[in-house]
């Protein structure tokens, strides 16, 4: 295997050159688990850990190390590296930190294409699509939708879905798929190119481990059979994941409950680009575009120019972006008030001393 087929390229090897770093070797970060890391190389993988001063100088766990990232590393023992640094990414992809509304969590990084898996038989959601698709855009991370399961609804029900899916969404690859009959596999081969990286998003249970075994031909990921309770497979994949396969590279990760929107504002209009148009050739410079009589926005609504659904949801997801800023801006006000208050008190604590 060489660095090339992870992934590497003349950017990264420019990169290391100009941080004086070719002294260390290189590997791609491909499990992470707490503060362990694997590392992948050419020729094996390794344990590692990261050094003192790096995570020292970590002003966040955004600077350190997530599965996809780049590593400069030295061998300490066998099979066992140290990292020394994290090399710079080209992409991020991240959500908003379930249950801590001010912070980001990093899904994976240096990723080229996003596969947004999510199966027709049961809690099919265009919505949730939408979502997906603002995460990627924010991030150029080119998305493709993969619909899996469709061995489990007939042809009628399934055309009628494409067609939902493709008014709503439009310029974003769809493929569907069988992991029983197989259907699509080839298609989705077809598509991935050695070299690149792609990463599976979904919730859980939506197939994204059985897909993975169709992808390499065998058993090698823990798959849940389907519940006939509940129509949906189990959860099995606990922890982010890179997985070589002959043509490209692919990051696994946990099913997502919770996809938390953050500052995507760029990745709205993106995703939202008909609505953000109309928007703007609007008459009113302040309008909300929520109930102003001859509103451009209003217009298309009742024309059917666009959907009222994928509006509704565009609202919510504007919202939450707009109230994680708010948020994460008066955290930042918050720190910057205590780390004044802290350094006043230490040099009162200095004055009184002397």
């Amino acid at each position: 295997m060489k660095l090339e087929d992870l992934g590497y390229t003349k950017a990264l090897a420019e990169y290391r050159k100009e941080k004086d770093i070719e002294s260390f070797g290189v590997g791609r970060v491909i499990l992470e688990h707490k503060d362990r890391y694997v590392v992948k190389t050419e020729h094996k993988e390794f344990n590692a850990e990261i050094i003192g001063n790096l995570r020292y100088n970590a002003r966040s766990k955004h600077d350190l190390p997530a599965v996809g990232d780049w590593v400069a590393i030295s061998e300490y023992d066998t099979d066992k590296v140290l990292i020394h640094a994290v090399y710079s990414r080209h992409s991020i992809l991240e959500r908003q930190a379930v249950g801590k509304s001010t912070q980001t969590q990093i899904i994976a990084t240096n990723i080229d294409y996003a596969l947004i898996v999510q199966s027709v038989n049961r809690d099919f959601s265009i919505n949730r699509l939408e979502r997906y698709l603002t995460i990627c855009n924010t991030s150029n991370v080119e998305p493709i939708i993969i619909l899996s399961k469709i061995d489990l609804i007939d042809k009628q029900i399934f055309n009628e879905l494409i067609k939902e899916v493709k008014d709503r969404i439009k310029d974003v690859s769809i493929i569907a798929i069988s992991n029983q009959t197989q259907f699509g596999i080839n298609e989705l081969e077809s598509k991935m190119i050695k070299g690149k990286t792609y990463c599976l998003l979904g919730s859980s249970g939506v197939g994204k481990s059985t897909l993975i075994n169709s992808l390499i031909g065998g058993n090698v990921m823990n798959t849940g059979e389907i519940s006939q309770r509940i129509d949906r497979g189990k959860h099995v994949t606990t922890h982010r994941e890179l997985i070589v396969l002959k043509n490209g590279v692919l990051i696994d990760n946990p099913g997502m409950r919770e996809v938390g929107i953050t500052d995507t504002s760029d990745g709205l209009e993106s995703t939202f680009d008909a609505i953000v148009a109309l928007a703007q050739t609007c008459k009113f410079s302040n309008c909300t575009h929520t109930n102003e009589k001859g509103c451009e926005v209003q217009n298309a609504l009742e024309n059917g120019e666009i959907d009222s659904d994928s509006y509704a949801n565009f609202l919510k997801l504007e919202k939450e972006s707009a109230f994680f800023e708010l948020s994460a801006e008066e955290k930042r006000k918050k720190d910057k008030n205590l780390g004044k208050m802290i350094r006043n008190v230490q040099k009162q604590r200095k004055r009184n001393k002397y």
